[in-house]
């Protein structure tokens, strides 16, 4: 006895209706506000801090000792007044017995390096508010220090200097984030993390006090900055900001090649090999030097030093493109396949220019390149990359690093509790970019695919959520979760779900609404949803907010009176559109793209093909853009019966 298609249908969908119905549930976000609104804009009343600091600092190389004083003016743009302020003591992570080097149970993890005599150590800490010295008290607590006032800084723009002074011991290998490196010509200094800087207040959490235990990187203020960095006279510095002197620390000849940098593509040497260490490199004169840069509304300041440095410049339109790197930089192999740091500047400018051209205009003056000890780290302006990376992946790192300009630079997220807010993001730029720079050889196009990130779902490296806690992120899944599982979960919602022309406008609309801001995850997802007109809470909660995997399956495949009925289910957890490509008996095919509505009632659908012809085989996601776990089940092919 034959069953109607109707009949069939029905029967299936009331079986399984409602299984998921929380899948579809919308998401709970913080209540939209004056200061964040319900479609992901800064509202009328959005406030944030500021925080500009006058830093006079020294590199003591006989020593390797960092010291320093500084005037931090804070101004306080909250509606509340404040009791005490919160302050950053990074340097105390490589303090014995520190907390964040007490973490990891492995003496070479990355992010240990407590050493002897490690840490800040503070001279004089004071208040000046309106023009009177206070009586403070200040307690330091690892990281972390917080100074009792003795009276409230006012609400909606008091204001108030902190002078400190202190000094420390500039770690080897400080955590992947700063150091030395020992070159052939001398020593190479990257000096971040390396001054006494605000935490940031906001309306969300007030202060976010979180320490600095080593994987959960920044959350900073802006500010502008005005840096004095002595150094001894034979030494290069390149640091965030543009350099206010160089008549008095460049010789004629350097300025000249720097201006000329400024006028032609090509890259120039403003110190070729030939010259590094010669006394000709340096200004007439003996003893140190001092170095003063300026930088304008950024979030955080860091220094290089070295009297190893080559130095090449060019520029793309009115930025001064630099990179600086010792003879161990140059690539050995000279064919065009492992180009090494000689080659890095136009690297640098594909980088400046690509997202420039697809997001947001690069904001500064000023980009730096500096080979080092460190594999990989960004600050504003001035980036620090491998001194041993050649080839694509000195592209790669080069990328990534200068593509933190845009996040969390100018998108100013919380790093401790939101990493992938800065590195997922980051990394879905990069595969572009990579891409438009290497064609389909880039290494992101052949390994950044569904099948692999499927697999990855299977590892116990998917434990846990996406927006968990930097520090909080087992080291072994830090790559998988703040990098590659959000990047491509971006890149399935730009490419798959929604389309390029939908989600492209929403992303540029949410860089442009946060620089220069403080954003919150709901904020991203809100700016996403307002401007593709879609209620993704089924993606949001599914990709970033769960450990579920993607099953998607072909149960069956029934012909009944010129209906032929594909049975589907969905059977882990995570939902997404389906496509199907169908075979005839004929040969032809066709494709069906299914929306994610199709599981609105339940795990199972059923989807009806018309006609009269015999389908032959059905297949699940063909182009394999999903990041199906069992593509075994994707597939089924008609045995030669009846269907």
């Amino acid at each position: 006895m034959k069953i109607s298609f109707l009949v069939l249908l029905f029967t299936a969908s009331s079986a399984w209706a409602r299984s998921n119905p929380s899948t579809f549930a919308p998401m709970n976000w913080p209540t939209p506000g004056s200061c964040r609104t319900a479609d992901g804009r800064p509202g009328p009343g959005y406030w944030q801090q500021r925080a500009d600091y006058n830093i006079k600092v020294s590199l003591d190389t006989t020593a390797n000792e960092v010291s320093g004083s500084e005037t931090i003016t804070y101004t306080n743009n909250s509606p509340m007044p404040l009791s005490h302020l919160w302050l950053q003591l990074d340097q105390n992570l490589f303090k014995d017995g520190s907390r964040g080097n007490d973490e990891y149970d492995s003496p070479e993890a990355r992010w240990r390096g407590a050493f002897k005599n490690g840490g800040d150590i503070l001279k004089s800490v004071a208040i000046v508010q309106d023009g009177e010295r206070e009586n403070i008290r200040y307690v330091v607590d690892g990281t972390r220090m917080i100074i009792y006032l003795g009276r409230p800084l006012p609400a909606r723009g008091g204001k108030l200097d902190i002078e400190i002074s202190w000094h420390f011991k500039i770690p080897e290998y400080g955590s992947d984030r700063m150091g030395k490196y020992q070159s052939k010509d001398g020593t190479i200094y990257e000096i971040a993390q390396w001054y006494p800087r605000m935490y940031v207040y906001d309306d969300a959490h007030g202060w976010n006090p979180l320490p600095y235990l080593g994987e959960g990187e920044f959350y900073l203020e802006y500010g502008d900055f005005n840096v004095q960095i002595t150094v001894p006279h034979g030494f290069i510095v390149v640091a965030t900001g543009v350099l206010q002197n160089p008549n008095t620390v460049l010789t004629g000849t350097e300025r000249d090649r720097l201006g000329e940098a400024m006028k032609t593509d090509e890259t120039v040497h403003v110190i070729p090999a030939g010259e590094v260490g010669s006394p000709d490199s340096r200004p007439a004169g003996k003893g140190e030097l001092t170095w003063i840069f300026q930088a304008k509304n950024v979030r955080d300041f860091t220094w290089a030093a070295s009297k190893a440095f080559i130095w090449d410049a060019s520029h793309w339109k009115d930025v001064l493109l630099m990179a600086v790197y010792p003879k161990e930089g140059v690539a050995s192999d000279t064919s065009v396949r492992k180009p090494g740091w000689e080659s890095v500047i136009s690297m640098m400018r594909h980088t400046l220019m690509y997202y420039s051209t697809n997001y947001y205009p690069y904001p500064y003056p000023v980009a730096v390149n500096v080979a080092g000890v460190v594999l990989g780290m960004e600050y504003p302006m001035i980036v620090f990359c491998s001194v041993h990376a050649r080839g694509q992946f000195l592209y790669q790192v080069t990328d990534h690093e200068f593509g933190h300009s845009w996040f969390p630079m100018m998108v100013g997220s919380d790093e401790r509790r939101h990493a992938w807010m800065d590195e997922g993001f980051n990394t879905f730029l990069n595969y572009y970019s990579n891409k438009d720079f290497y064609g389909d050889t880039s290494r992101e196009s052949l390994s950044f695919n569904a099948d692999a990130i499927a697999k990855e779902m299977l590892s116990s490296k998917n434990d846990q959520i996406i927006d968990t806690r930097a520090d909080q992120v087992l080291p072994q899944n830090m790559g998988f979760l703040e990098y590659t599982k959000p990047a491509f979960g971006l890149r399935l919602l730009r490419d798959f779900i929604v389309g390029p022309k939908l989600f492209d406008p929403a992303f540029n609309a949410y860089i442009r609404r946060w620089a220069f801001k403080h954003p919150l995850p709901s904020d991203f997802f809100r700016t996403i949803d307002d401007y593709t007109g879609q209620d993704l809470s089924w993606f949001w909660r599914g990709w970033f907010y769960s450990t579920h995997v993607l099953d998607q399956a072909v149960d069956s495949v029934v012909a009944d009176s010129g209906v032929t009925i594909i049975y589907m289910s969905n059977n882990r957890g995570l939902v997404m559109p389906a496509e199907l490509k169908v075979k005839f008996a004929d040969g032809t095919y066709r494709d069906y793209k299914l929306p994610v509505q199709i599981w609105y009632d339940g795990n199972h659908y059923s989807y009806p093909v018309y006609g009269n012809k015999n389908v032959v085989k059905v297949v699940l996601d063909p182009d394999h853009d999903l990041p199906d776990v069992n593509r075994a089940n994707n597939i089924w092919e008609s045995t030669g019966g009846e269907n």
